[in-house]
């Protein structure tokens, strides 16, 4: 019996076949990008500077963060829950509380924690503080301008944000 011989598979074109499906693959993929908090920071201060204020501890709402996502509010344990109320009333406070701040302008937000604190723990805090100065901002711009604050003029936003302005401020990880 004779042997057959068996034909061969054309393999010239399988490079390009393969060039061409990760080209593919390439294209249509989406990859996840994290982009973090967006935040401007100040330029750097010049040399002729004069040294900040002194800054009255009342006027200082304190927000510390351990490594175990446990968190105080001026020394009292809290929870995420509990950030936004305290907040509202520590801002608008206008010196109605002798242990709270004397106004809006004068009322900073310090937050600290520590290398060990989650970005998940770290950023459900900063969304809370920002979802009080929101509020803030929403009442007042209804009560001097009639409507909310994002549908505001630029003009109209700039009297808002002065008037409530956003400090928080951030201490570098123990």
């Amino acid at each position: 019996m004779a042997k057959r011989k068996l034909q061969e598979i054309n393999a010239g074109s399988m490079a390009d076949i393969a060039f061409l499906l990760l080209i593919f693959f390439l294209v249509t993929t989406t990859m996840e990008s994290n982009y973090g908090i967006r935040r401007k920071l100040p330029p750097p201060p010049a040399a002729d500077t004069p040294p900040p204020p002194k800054i009255k501890k009342k006027n200082v709402l304190e927000i510390n963060i351990n490594g175990q996502d446990q968190m105080l509010i001026e020394g009292d344990l809290a929870q995420d829950k509990d950030i936004k109320p305290l907040a509202i009333k520590f801002i608008t406070n206008n010196g109605k509380d002798p242990n709270m701040s004397d106004n809006p302008q004068k009322a900073i937000i310090s937050i600290k924690h520590t290398r060990e604190t989650t970005y998940k723990k770290y950023i459900s805090v900063y969304n809370e503080l920002l979802a009080a100065y929101n509020e803030i901002r929403n009442k007042y711009a209804r009560q001097k301008f009639g409507k909310p604050f994002d549908q505001l003029t630029e003009e109209q936003q700039k009297i808002v944000k002065d008037a409530y302005p956003q400090k928080i401020a951030e201490s570098m990880p123990k």
